[in-house]
């Protein structure tokens, strides 16, 4: 072998990146990173952390974890731009991304891979979430978003879904790139419902591979911050694919939901339109 072909084969793009969003959470990002490092053929893999700011210790664990790429952030920017950076960063042709509150088995990544190398049709593809005793957990939504999500029915082969939880999703990059970035204008919430969106309007597939499973720790409950978020993401989302009047209609209900339900920390960010990062819409 040549010493050109050998730094080709040096050259040569991880199997797939992994992008994990983290912020303050450190003991999670811990096992989620625990995890992917026994998997299958982790030395084809690229595993990128994206830290948000985070206070918790969470910026030291690059010493535990001496081959995860770190991209640290000075501030909580919500998972929206983070997911952006992370992207970016990707080496790869496909992207994993994953909340930091998952563990994956150890064949999860390849596994999906190959899902999407057998099928052109699909831009994007997702495991079946569990929770700790192995159930099904909350993933599938409905479009426009809701804020509620349903567990997947457990299959033996992959099957089309219209809408798949941001929690652990691979997408083929060259998808988001064709959208220039994931849309901004959301914050915490909405990326993975306009990522939906957006494959649905280009005639493609999302599949659910119900043999590959992440356990998902998930949140029971949301700050005020957060459902303000929540609830601005969704304007956003009816403006964007529904029409002005109904963002505008959306949004007045932003204002009006939590006034009527005497919600008065939601109702200061949705009345000044400002996301969990402090920016407005």
């Amino acid at each position: 072998m040549t010493p050109q072909s050998n730094q080709e084969q040096e050259k040569a793009p991880p199997r797939a990146s992994v992008v994990v969003v983290s912020y303050n959470r450190v003991e999670l990002l811990r096992r989620c990173l625990a995890s992917l490092e026994r998997s299958e053929g982790r030395d084809t893999l690229q595993l990128i952390v994206v830290d948000n700011g985070s206070s918790d210790g969470s910026a030291q664990l690059d010493a535990d974890f001496p081959h995860v790429q770190f991209v640290r952030l000075p501030k909580n920017f919500g998972l929206t731009k983070a997911l952006n950076l992370g992207w970016r960063a990707a080496d790869s042709p496909y992207v994993f991304f994953l909340h930091d509150d998952t563990e994956v088995d150890s064949q999860t990544v390849l596994r999906l891979a190959e899902t999407l190398d057998a099928n052109p049709d699909a831009a994007a593809v997702c495991p079946l979430l569990v929770d700790a005793e192995g159930r099904p957990a909350p993933q599938l939504g409905s479009l426009p978003p809701d804020g509620q999500y349903r567990p997947a029915e457990p299959g033996t082969g992959p099957a089309e879904v219209e809408y798949a939880s941001g929690a652990a999703l691979m997408i083929r990059v060259f998808v988001i790139k064709a959208i220039r970035q994931i849309d901004e204008r959301y914050g915490q919430f909405g990326s993975d419902a306009d990522l939906a969106a957006q494959i649905g309007r280009a005639s493609k597939k999302i599949l659910l591979v119900p043999t590959v499973r992440v356990r998902h720790q998930g949140s029971g409950t949301r700050s005020a911050d957060e459902r303000a978020d929540f609830l601005l993401a969704r304007a956003v989302f009816q403006g964007k694919y529904s029409g002005f009047v109904a963002g505008i209609q959306a949004r007045i209900a932003a204002v009006l939901g939590p006034l009527f339900s005497f919600q008065f920390g939601v109702l200061k960010n949705t009345l000044a339109g400002q996301k969990i990062d402090g920016t407005h819409i």
